[in-house]
């Protein structure tokens, strides 16, 4: 699992955007956004920085959280 904190991710067109890209990379994802915390956390089996560089191709600034 990884998880995302994404400072710039404010309004339902984002979190839309946001999992558009984690499902460009892993179709079968499993994205948990939470837009009140600004998180995602995935299931995936796609390498970490695969997925930010996906996020950050979105227009997003994601950050590995603990």
């Amino acid at each position: 699992m990884i998880k995302f904190d994404v400072p710039d991710m404010t309004c339902d067109h984002c979190v839309g955007s946001v999992d558009k890209a984690i499902k460009a990379v892993d179709p079968d994802a499993i994205a948990k956004i939470d837009l009140g915390t600004r998180t995602v956390t995935i299931e995936t089996s796609v390498a970490p920085e695969v997925i930010s560089a996906s996020i950050t191709d979105a227009g997003y600034t994601p950050s590995l959280s603990n």
